[in-house]
């Protein structure tokens, strides 16, 4: 579990989410049949972005393709394209998508609408005419190639960090109540705080390594850049760990066996570092309530610094509130784990 599992989580999911599309399977009904249609068809095919896997002659063939899922995308060029493109006068091509994968749907259209301009056409998608270009020149910064696994692995060392080191300190002090050495313990003269500390800081070890081990992964197997300081990392890596291992500890004093422990503990960070992080889904986007609520769930900070740090190479300046958080996290969590393992030493 401790070795493996954040492995294994980083490459399966690393590998399994993705938002980038390429190949989508297009339908291409050329009305025209002249060079300059078939040029146009010939950019994209060329593009590799989309695949032609059909060649409808009517818009029955057309609604059957797209409702039978056999393509994606349907481009139609019509009849007398290449003389209104010799003539100077916009062209109507048409795209037809379908909507039912609204993604796909958008990224094709926005692909279809680069293309075409690109060709130097004036396009119209879906029978409305898209306006001239502007002459505005666009610079992405930090992911130059718009590869989603770019943003993906950097968030997903957050939430597979914040999984594990809520499961392996969850299963500790529930594992000394179910094999009986927890009477033996609480007859020591240890404090609470030092058998709280005494749990944690292996763990906190572990936890370390198997950051190190994931950003590695992310980094060699993937190609997420590193801009950022390594020590800058490590140092917030260690604040949310504790915090994370903190709340484990926690979990593991209030329940009475391993499973139920593994079961609060997946519960308890899993769902949230998945929904409420801003790992997949973008927290301003969510409603007014939502947005609360993710100011308690501890790897909203740690996403953002892992963003931070690989992909922007910020510094202090910028991280400096979610490293406060993360602090305020570690000592809550510290805070709860040795008072409610007092409470079960007591009783």
């Amino acid at each position: 579990l401790a070795f493996i599992l954040p492995l294994f989580m980083v490459l399966f999911f690393g590998y399994a989410i993705t938002w980038d599309v390429e190949d989508i399977r297009l339908g291409v009904w050329d009305q025209d049949g002249t060079r300059a249609s078939r040029e146009l068809v010939q950019v994209f095919e060329g593009s590799g972005l989309f695949s032609i896997v059909d060649r409808p002659t009517s818009y029955a063939e057309v609604e059957e393709g797209l409702s039978m899922a056999k393509v994606r995308a349907v481009l139609v060029v019509p009849a007398g394209f290449s003389r209104d493109l010799k003539a100077d006068r916009p062209v109507p091509v048409q795209l037809l998508l379908d909507g039912s994968d609204a993604n796909t749907a958008t990224i094709a259209q926005n692909y279809a609408g680069a293309l075409a301009a690109t060709h130097g056409l004036q396009v119209r998608l879906e029978g409305r005419p898209a306006p001239p270009m502007a002459g505005a020149e666009t610079r992405i910064w930090y992911n130059e190639t718009l590869e989603s696994r770019n943003m993906i692995v950097p968030g997903l060392v957050a939430v597979v960090m914040s999984i594990i080191a809520a499961m392996l300190t969850s299963l500790t002090i529930a594992r000394e109540w179910e094999r009986g050495t927890m009477e033996q313990l609480a007859a020591t003269p240890v404090k609470g705080v030092e058998i709280v500390l005494g749990k944690l800081l292996p763990y906190l070890v572990i936890g370390f390594f198997d950051m190190i081990l994931v950003v590695g992964a992310g980094i060699l197997v993937f190609g997420v850049p590193f801009n950022g300081n390594p020590l800058l990392l490590a140092v917030l890596s260690i604040l949310f760990l504790i915090g994370a291992l903190g709340v484990g500890i926690f979990i593991s004093s209030v329940a009475d066996s391993q499973v139920f422990a593994m079961q609060v503990a997946m519960v308890a960070t899993y769902l949230p570092a998945i929904l409420l992080s801003g790992f997949l889904f973008d927290i301003a986007a969510m409603p007014v309530f939502l947005q609360g609520v993710t100011l308690l769930i501890p790897a909203r900070y740690f996403v953002v610094v892992t963003r931070g740090v690989l992909l922007k190479g910020v510094g202090v300046a910028a991280l400096w509130p979610q490293a406060v958080a993360m602090l305020v996290f570690a000592l809550v969590g510290l805070t709860l784990a040795t008072r409610i393992f007092k409470k079960e030493i007591k009783t």
